[in-house]
């Protein structure tokens, strides 16, 4: 059996740059599955975890709800948040998107990534995510990546 390819974060761009993936991603919350596709985008970025972007139609409908405020990334822009719905579970503001992102980075337009850390659990080709340290950036950490990433204890001025 082949090994899969580990990446280290170091060897990561900056500006960062998103690679499609076909890796089964998908996202739990309250004990259903809300999210599951087989086509995704990857940003990677020098010391961060990747962050998966889903495309909006790999949510269950009505999990995706619009709710205030804003960030900006000086990579992708502008960023608006969602909170993710499962029943009576909520995790708020914890899924994003860029309406209309930067240059170099259309193709993740309305696409939606999830703070790992807020969710019941993500997983990528059945490998449970661990969450980027630190509950600012939204990458996640699996077994094909390694660090040390940006927000361990530390890491400030990285």
């Amino acid at each position: 059996m082949t090994q899969p390819t580990v990446e280290s974060v170091w060897d990561y761009p900056r500006p960062p740059r998103v690679e499609p993936s076909a890796e089964l991603v998908e996202v739990e919350l309250g004990g259903q599955v809300v999210a599951r596709t087989t086509t995704s985008w990857r940003v990677l970025e020098t010391s961060h975890p990747p962050t998966y972007y889903l495309p909006r139609s790999a949510f269950s409908p009505g999990t995706l709800r619009p709710t205030a405020g804003s960030s900006f990334c000086e990579w992708k822009g502008s960023a608006s948040y969602f909170d993710l719905v499962s029943g009576e579970h909520v995790a708020a503001r914890a899924g994003w998107t860029y309406e209309h992102p930067t240059a170099g980075f259309e193709v993740i337009a309305g696409a939606v990534a999830v703070m790992a850390a807020q969710v019941d659990r993500c997983t990528v080709d059945g490998e449970v995510v661990v969450p980027q340290p630190g509950g600012f950036y939204g990458g996640w950490i699996t077994s094909r990546v390694v660090g040390p990433f940006k927000a361990v204890p530390g890491s400030l001025g990285w």
